[in-house]
């Protein structure tokens, strides 16, 4: 029994030196029992300098309430995710994202283990994309005004409403003021805003986008507004976002991800317009104005407490509610028309507009994905369809036709009526469907599957296998 002991200790010690991220266990007195070579390398120390070492005589600058593997022996409560500052034997800061979690046997507590990766690796990779946005505006005024590809009259409508909308956006766009838009997915936000960043006087300044779900949290902070040299290892005096569009427009897109930390920083900055970078005790003052975007209501924001509301409150000065396509049908048909001609001269065909039946489905179907659905549908029919004719409703891609119950197979029979079978393929569709929309990311598309990612990635891979 003691040799079956030994041996598993021994497996369970060489799998735990193969993870490529830190791993270090303490007992329930805070004594180090286990502690990778990734861990040491995280740290700037040897193994052996905490192995079997008191966890606070390994790295003194930590407290018991500082220290998250002595927070959760003391509480028994896992810590997810967070940040910690700390300085090693040799004085050398350290910036790691930990995992801690309790380890039980039965109901007893005995000991934590932490689970750890670089955070000064994830700060350079931050350095990296804001190098990136700087080389694309460090240049002249005049390539600034490249980054901005689209006018408000590049939104197409024949709605009153909406046009009337764009004929506001037009005035508006001369003011100072932040503007908040809210709008479905595939409603035209981005072009929306790059509209009206060209119709203000900042047109000739930088325009800079960034979507904030795109950016992991703890890099998020970095990329808006700069590092201090010296704030973690390896850092250096570097310009943020903020910065970067000095004169001109920052576009933050879905702002209801932005953590709720951050928000409470960027409404310092819209308020006195003064950016602190990360480990400066300086302010810098900047001339930027900000238009938030988000693709779910402000008020279910509010209500979900992921937008702030003294942020909305303050954003609130102008905002625009985009209308989504199925409430304002008069533009189905109109931009049907458009884009068969669009698409006409980029796949040399000849398509002469659509027959009836197929109009009156595109009139009638709820677009869940709005214009941009819109466009992938007529694009994938024009690519089916055979040159010199209308397109048909038999152009259609196969989930739009499952969801009007008339679908057939090819010998012109009604399809098996299994419940199981026609699920399983609608679901399929409805995840592929997704995936185009969100133009393959994960985490969009489980947004607009009202599923959690994890779920979607499960069934993605049933899908492969």
């Amino acid at each position: 029994m003691v040799l079956l002991t030994t041996l598993t200790q021994e497996v369970l010690t060489a799998i735990l030196k193969c993870i490529d991220e830190g791993i270090h266990v303490v007992n329930t007195e805070g004594k180090t029992i286990f502690y990778n070579e990734v861990a040491a390398t995280h740290d700037g120390m040897d193994v052996k300098e905490v192995q079997g070492k008191y966890l606070l005589d390994a790295f003194p600058s930590l407290t018991e309430d500082s220290s998250t593997l002595l927070k959760v022996i003391k509480t028994g409560k896992p810590i997810y995710n967070q940040t910690q500052v700390y300085m090693n034997l040799h004085g050398t800061r350290i910036d790691t994202m930990n995992t801690t979690l309790p380890i039980f046997l039965g109901n007893e507590i005995i000991g934590a283990v932490e689970i750890a990766k670089d955070y000064s690796r994830m700060k350079l990779l931050a350095e990296r994309l804001l190098d990136l946005q700087k080389g694309l505006n460090k240049s002249s005024r005049k390539k600034a005004l490249k980054q901005v590809t689209y006018t408000l009259n590049d939104l197409l409508t024949v709605n009153p409403g909406f046009q009337r909308m764009k004929d506001g956006a037009k005035k508006l766009a001369k003011s100072d003021a932040p503007i908040l838009v809210y709008g479905e997915s595939g409603t035209g936000k981005e072009l929306f805003v790059q509209g009206m960043h060209h119709e203000s006087h900042r047109s000739n300044a930088p325009f800079i986008a960034q979507n904030c779900a795109a950016i992991p949290e703890t890099l998020l902070e970095s990329i808006l507004f700069g590092t201090a040299k010296g704030s973690y290892t390896g850092a250096i005096d570097r310009k943020g976002l903020f910065e970067l569009a000095d004169g001109g427009t920052l576009f933050l897109d879905e702002l209801h991800t932005m953590p709720i930390e951050i928000q409470a920083k960027l409404l310092r900055v819209l308020e006195d317009g003064m950016v602190r970078r990360v480990g400066s005790s300086q302010s810098i003052l900047v001339n930027v104005r900000v238009i938030a975007a988000m693709n779910v209501s402000p008020s279910k924001a509010l209500q979900e407490q992921t937008l702030r509301a003294d942020l909305y409150y303050r954003l609130n000065v102008f905002t625009f509610s985009l209308p989504p396509l199925r409430e304002r049908k008069e533009d189905i048909l109109f931009l049907t028309a458009y884009f068969i001609n669009e698409f006409n001269q980029k796949l040399h065909k000849n398509i002469n507009g659509y027959e009836k039946k197929l109009g009156l489905f595109l009139t009638n179907y709820h677009w869940p994905g709005n214009v941009r659905e819109l466009k992938h549908t007529i694009e994938y029919m024009m690519n089916v369809c055979e040159a010199g004719e209308q397109l048909r409703y038999e152009d259609l891609p196969s989930l739009l036709k499952h969801l009007t119950g008339t679908a057939t197979n090819d010998s012109g029979e009604q399809e098996n009526l299994s419940l199981r079978k026609n699920l399983e393929r609608l679901e399929r569709d409805l995840i592929m469907n997704a995936l185009e929309l969100s133009e393959g990311n994960i985490n969009q598309a489980a947004k607009l599957l009202e599923i959690p990612r994890q779920t979607l990635q499960y069934k993605l891979k049933k899908i492969i296998d």
